[in-house]
């Protein structure tokens, strides 16, 4: 079709970079959800700062995917560059705590409202963390997650319900390691009857949960069930998790400060890094009090907690430069605006063709939706229109706009501007009239 086209002529050099990279590596990437992006092949970037980014071919992108949340704060931060190549000079990794790393744990206690702290690699390794500590302390085997959720590559929490009512895996799950039926139990998001029935039987460590789910789309909760999750959580002697790596959208101590939750465990990732691979996991005194016996032990290196690499000295100059300069609540009164910019430039949009989507916001994240605002995960998954999807994201990305490439989801950094808002409307807007035309 025309699109396709107009990509293969102005991505040239990419194409020829693509070609070669398959040459030596699986699907012709270092990664395999590279592949998911509009186009026939991969668009190979040059350079990013703020939020723009250029490709080999010289083409220029206002960038509203950053990286899948993990450049929110912008591209090339300078205080980020700055002191990676400070603490380059001083040594990268040594397995033993700095400064920065009490810091850091500080600034996060102070911004979820948890006292205890630990680091990661990701957010998916903090995930994997939290539910081993659950089942220690709870001595139960069994979590439960959100249909359709997702927590990173957590095995057991790749799951959805099938229609039979049954915890499966979910289609795409490469070579889980057992039947996930016998580690999790999927309930559907908004449904507090599903959550107490798999609750009352007292088998369930912990419920891992998004406050709203965003990689399905965003869904965002009922008035008032958190407070009702939270309760049921305590009532069965169940521990809660919030997984904020998505949900830090919602403001500087993401949506359990924003929407004053009260869990056992919080979750983050990659966006407190500036880029630089990190995760984090704070949890109660209660908890950390509970758990101490264990991480003093002589044995803890082979506790299945930790890894050399984690809260290295990289990675905590990172985060403390991260956390000093950005993500603060100054810049999220200049990035939830633009979201709502986002918002409101797109239902105008559809509003004028009569089509019945709807547009979804959290903080400065925003995604529209081809269907009116589904509830659980299972509606949402219902209304992906794969080949419309991809439609809409290669015409945006033949006219320099850059979305994230599982969902219709844009994110807004403080180097975002009205104008760079205005031109996804503009590009949107012929977007559609080139389908109903």
């Amino acid at each position: 079709m025309a699109e396709d086209e107009r990509f293969l002529k102005t991505h040239k050099v990419s194409g020829e970079l693509s070609n070669r990279a398959r040459h030596s590596m699986l699907g012709g990437v270092p990664m395999p959800w590279m592949t998911r992006w509009p186009g026939s092949h991969p668009v190979f970037v040059k350079s990013a700062s703020g939020a723009r980014f250029t490709d080999v071919d010289d083409n220029e992108y206002v960038d509203f995917c950053l990286g899948d949340t993990g450049a929110m704060t912008g591209h090339a931060l300078p205080a980020v560059t700055d002191a990676i190549v400070q603490q380059a000079r001083r040594g990268l990794t040594t397995m033993l705590p700095t400064e920065d790393s009490l810091w850091v744990a500080e600034e996060l206690a102070s911004r979820f409202g948890l006292p205890k702290w630990q680091f990661t690699l990701s957010a998916t390794d903090a995930n994997r963390f939290v539910l081993r500590i659950a089942r220690q302390v709870s001595k139960r085997q069994k979590i439960v997650v959100h249909d359709w959720c997702y927590h990173g590559t957590v095995d057991e929490t790749l799951v959805i319900i099938d229609e039979r009512g049954r915890t499966i895996s979910r289609k795409g799950s490469i070579g889980p390691q057992v039947d996930p039926a016998l580690t999790t139990v999927a309930v559907p998001f908004n449904d507090l009857g599903a959550l107490e029935k798999n609750l009352s039987g007292g088998d369930v460590a912990c419920v891992l949960i998004e406050p709203a789910l965003t990689n399905i789309g965003i869904v965002l909760p009922k008035d008032g069930y958190h407070a009702k999750v939270r309760a049921l959580t305590k009532k069965f002697g169940t521990l809660l998790a919030l997984d904020e790596t998505h949900t830090i959208s919602a403001g500087p101590g993401g949506c359990t400060k924003a929407w004053s939750l009260e869990p056992d465990f919080v979750i983050v990732g990659k966006t407190i890094g500036g880029g630089v691979p990190v995760g984090a996991f704070g949890m109660s005194d209660e908890i950390a009090d509970r758990l101490s016996a264990v991480i003093d032990g002589h044995e803890v290196d082979v506790s299945g907690i930790g890894g050399t690499l984690s809260g290295s000295a990289l990675a905590m100059a990172a985060m403390r430069a991260t956390l000093t300069t950005s993500l603060l609540a100054e810049q999220f009164e200049y990035t939830i605006p633009l979201a709502s910019r986002w918002v409101t430039g797109v239902a105008n949009v559809c509003a004028s063709h009569n089509l019945p989507w709807h547009v979804q916001q959290l903080g400065c994240r925003a995604e529209y939706w081809f269907c009116p605002p589904p509830t659980n995960g299972a509606d949402a998954a219902a209304a992906v229109n794969p080949e419309l999807e991809d439609f809409l994201h290669l015409f945006a990305l033949n006219r320099g706009v850059l979305l994230t490439p599982f969902h219709n989801m844009a994110l807004m950094s403080s180097f975002h501007t009205n104008d760079d808002v205005d031109l996804h409307t503009d590009v949107f807007s012929d977007a559609i009239s080139a389908i109903v035309s």
